[in-house]
């Protein structure tokens, strides 16, 4: 089994997770954006590896008590095997020791496993965005979720992590 491994993601990650976002999305960011989001002081921005290969990436934005995921994707040849849950934590958990008390994102309507990764995690769709997507007009599903510093959010994050390892 391949050894997966979190980073913060710096300056000389930008080319492999634009090879990874053009992969995964129809409208990926520039080499711009993300070296613009690296130099963000509310960003918070992870990738992941498998073997030292750059497989995913994630991130957000947290900002006073609340925090917004911006980006969360993963090479389409290592989907289904717990990396993006595993990104998607991470980012919680920093969120978590940072004091956040909510967080929210934007997914697509269509993106089922997107939408039931967050749902899993708490994330209820609150609104919808019209044409959010420039790509095709597609609509975007605003999920948030509360009481992110609760005891009870908390033992959840824990409960799901120890299911993604097995223990």
């Amino acid at each position: 089994m391949p050894e997966l491994t979190l980073s913060l993601m710096d300056i000389d990650d930008v080319p492999e997770v634009m090879a990874v976002d053009r992969h995964c999305f129809r409208s990926p960011w520039s080499e711009n954006a993300y070296q613009s989001e690296l130099k963000n002081s509310v960003a918070y921005y992870l990738v992941a590896r498998c073997d030292g290969v750059l497989v995913g990436f994630g991130g957000v934005w947290l900002v006073m008590d609340e925090a917004h995921v911006t980006t969360l994707g993963v090479h389409p040849d290592f989907r289904g095997q717990g990396i993006g849950e595993r990104l998607f934590v991470a980012m919680l958990t920093e969120a978590i020791r940072r004091g956040v008390q909510r967080a929210s994102l934007e997914v697509r309507e269509s993106n089922e496993a997107a939408r039931h990764l967050y749902e899993k995690y708490g994330f209820a769709p609150v609104a919808r965005r019209r044409g959010y997507y420039s790509d095709n007009g597609e609509d975007a599903v605003v999920m948030w979720v509360d009481n992110l510093s609760s005891r009870g959010y908390q033992e959840l994050i824990a409960l799901r992590s120890r299911e993604r390892v097995g223990t």
